[in-house]
């Protein structure tokens, strides 16, 4: 018998939320961000699952990208950090890929570029968010240089909103109207359309203007709202991932005795506390607080005592029903993982990206 920690990854759920995702914007392209091994989820079979339903997928490295392409994905693939080396762009080329280009070092790896193949360039716009990008007054220059360089088939003019999940927060409305200002620029100049790409998930719900020729929707495929508020968004979303685990011992703790490292909770009176597989060598994280929910059976529980490395431990006095081998939810279609974060003072994505190997995966559905 294997230990019960597990993960399952429920691949309608994620076609539903896709579906949901373009049904948002039906006049957009999707590209469907797999980055960081698809948040957790497993790039490989997410992107399977999702390749008669996406134009495109979008990855932060090349590595990944070859990843997918070994794995026999033939989508187009999007690097979103461009390419860190001139031999990446050689090979970006080669297996087709479009790459993001915010800096003058990528440029000039284009300038040098030696092959055949000629390369879509999503030209990055730093709209306010101040990680990655061009100047919005030197965008109209590079654009040019861009369409004039032979090894260019295509270019999409893309940016990256820094608080579209902060519906009341006007900074969006600011960074649409830089952006919006460089695309009619641009038009007015190459009397073109400009293909564009400017929202993430929570742009694609909340901000309308957002909704570009692409639109790279991430963390909403998985199940998760972008929004930590109580927003209707996440009553439209399927969680994708389940982390699951059984009881593996009981005890009956006396008032005043305290369980786990540290000492840190103690019984205020006679209770009853069950010990769980699961810990964070199994991606549940140490920093969750006192009182953090878990679902025993189906029912309410709070953890009691530090999290340690494999198992956590929580009380279940007065809950019906409850035994070794009892189901144990620690996040996922029936306590959403945003709510267990906000336990841990992080975000629902961290929880589910940091997963690691050793949380056995099983996928399901499809």
């Amino acid at each position: 018998m294997s230990r019960p920690t597990e993960i399952t990854i429920d691949l309608n759920a994620l076609v539903a939320n896709c579906n949901y995702a373009k049904s948002l914007s039906p006049d957009s392209q999707t590209v469907a961000v797999v980055k960081a091994d698809a948040y957790g989820h497993d790039a490989v079979e997410i992107a399977k699952a999702l390749q008669q339903h996406v134009s495109m997928f979008a990855v932060s490295s090349l590595e990944e990208g070859l990843e997918l392409r070994l794995q026999g994905i033939k989508l187009p693939i999007l690097l979103l950090e461009g390419c860190f080396h001139q031999e990446e762009l050689f090979i970006a080329c080669k297996q087709g890929f479009s790459v993001v280009m915010h800096n003058q070092l990528q440029l000039q790896m284009l300038q040098n570029l030696n092959a055949e193949e000629a390369v879509e360039v999503w030209l990055k716009v730093d709209t306010g968010m101040h990680r990655l990008g061009f100047q919005p007054e030197n965008v109209t220059a590079i654009f040019s240089q861009l369409k004039s360089t032979k090894q260019v088939n295509n270019v999409v003019l893309m940016t990256h909103l820094s608080v579209a999940d902060e519906i009341d927060n006007h900074f969006t409305s600011s960074q649409l109207k830089k952006f919006i200002a460089c695309c009619e620029q641009l038009e007015g100049k190459f009397s073109e359309t400009i293909y564009t790409s400017i929202a993430n998930s929570a742009g694609i719900k909340a901000w309308p203007l957002a909704r570009g020729t692409w639109n790279r929707p991430g963390i909403m495929l998985y199940g998760v709202s972008p929004f930590m508020s109580n927003h209707d968004m996440q009553q439209q979303l399927i969680p994708v991932m389940t982390l699951k685990s059984k009881v593996i011992a009981l005890r009956n703790v006396p008032q005043g005795e305290s369980v786990g490292y540290g000492n840190t909770w103690k019984a205020e009176q006679e209770s009853v506390v069950a010990t769980i597989a699961v810990g964070y060598g199994d991606g549940y994280p140490r920093t969750a607080k006192l009182g953090t929910p878990v679902l025993v059976n189906g029912q309410r529980a709070k953890l009691c005592g530090r999290v340690s490395m494999d198992m956590i431990t929580v009380d279940v006095t007065g809950l019906l029903d409850i035994e070794v081998d009892s189901d144990v939810e620690l996040w996922g279609k029936s306590l959403l993982a945003n709510e267990v974060a906000s336990w841990a003072d992080t975000i629902g994505y961290e929880l589910v990206t940091r997963m690691p190997k050793r949380t056995r995966r099983r996928i399901i559905n499809l």
